[in-house]
C-alpha cells in the first residue's frame, strides 16, 4: 500500500473533514427511489461466491471477512466446495426518498436480469469507486457497509479518508467507529498516529475513543504495543488506561509483561 508523505498527512489530519464528494458519489446520492448499483475490481486475494460471502485469501485459506445479511456460515469442509471468484465487487444502494435504506455488497457473480427501478452505473475504476463509496458512507446513516466496500477496491489508498472520517465529529457515531476499525486494517505509521490521537483526546466521544484503543490492539505488535503501553502508563483518563491494559493483556509481548511487573511492584 502506498503511504502519503508526512506533509500530506499533516494537512489531512489538520483538515479532518469527510471525504470530498465526487461526480460518481453525486450520481449515487442523486437517485431518489429504487436501486443504484455499480461494479469495480478488487484487491488480489479478495474473492466471493457472488451471493453469500466475501473471502480474503491473503489472510489464510479459511478466512471470511463478510457474510450475507442472513449470517450464513459453512462448515470447514464446505468452505472449499463453494465457488470463490476474484471479482468484480458489486454494490447496490437501495434508495427511498433520496436516502440510502440498505447496501448490498457481493464479490463475483452477476446481477439478476430483469431487476426493476435500477440505475446501473456499470463497471467503474476501483480507486474512483472507493472515493465515491467513502463519500456516500460519510453522508448516509445506513451506508456503513460502503466503507468495507471501499477497503477491498483494487489499487485504492483509503486510509487518509478513513482517518479524516474518524476525526470528524460531524459524522454519525457508528460511521466514525466503523472508519476507526477499518483504519486499523490499513494502518501505516501515520494512521497509527491518528488512532493514538483519537484515543488520547479528552474531548472525543467515549465510544469513538474506545474503538480507537481497540483498533490499536489490532495492529502489528511493533505499531500497536508501544502506543498502548504509553496509554496505559500516562493517559489521564482511567477508562482509557483500563482499556489499554485489557488489550495489552491479550498479548504475550515481553514489553507488556515488563509493564505489568512495573505496575504491580510500583517500580
Amino acid at each position: 500500500m502506498r503511504i502519503l508523505g508526512l506533509s500530506a498527512v499533516a494537512v489531512l489530519v489538520g483538515c479532518a473533514t469527510a471525504p470530498a464528494q465526487t461526480a460518481l458519489a453525486d450520481r449515487i446520492l442523486g437517485v431518489k427511489d429504487g436501486t443504484v448499483r455499480l461494479a469495480y475490481s478488487v484487491k488480489e486475494g479478495i474473492c466471493g461466491d457472488g451471493e453469500t460471502f466475501i473471502r480474503d485469501r491473503t489472510r489464510g485459506e479459511n478466512n471470511f471477512i463478510s457474510f450475507d445479511d442472513r449470517g450464513t456460515r459453512y462448515s470447514s469442509r464446505s468452505w472449499r466446495e463453494r465457488p470463490c471468484e476474484p471479482g468484480p465487487a458489486r454494490i447496490a444502494f437501495v434508495k427511498d426518498g433520496g436516502a440510502v435504506t440498505k447496501v448490498r455488497l457481493y464479490v463475483g457473480g452477476e446481477w439478476s436480469p430483469g431487476d426493476r427501478d435500477v440505475v446501473d452505473l456499470g463497471e467503474v475504476a476501483a480507486p474512483a469507486a472507493a472515493k465515491a463509496l467513502l463519500a456516500v458512507a460519510a453522508r448516509e446513516r445506513r451506508a456503513d457497509k460502503a466503507i468495507f466496500a471501499a477497503i477491498i477496491a483494487d489499487s485504492a489508498v483509503v486510509w487518509p479518508d478513513l482517518l479524516a472520517m474518524a476525526k470528524n465529529d460531524g459524522l454519525y457515531r457508528d460511521t466514525r467507529k466503523n472508519a476507526v476499525f477499518w483504519l486499523s486494517q490499513a494502518a501505516g505509521d501515520a494512521a497509527t498516529k491518528g488512532l493514538s490521537e483519537l484515543a488520547e483526546d479528552d474531548a472525543e466521544d467515549r465510544e469513538v475513543r474506545d474503538q480507537a484503543v481497540f483498533a490499536l490492539s489490532q495492529l502489528p505488535s511493533e505499531q500497536g504495543i508501544p502506543v498502548l503501553i504509553r496509554l496505559a502508563r500516562s493517559n489521564q483518563d482511567p477508562k482509557v488506561r483500563r482499556k489499554a491494559l485489557f488489550w495489552l493483556g491479550q498479548s504475550d509481548d515481553p514489553r507488556v509483561l515488563k509493564l505489568f511487573e512495573e505496575i504491580l511492584t510500583g517500580k
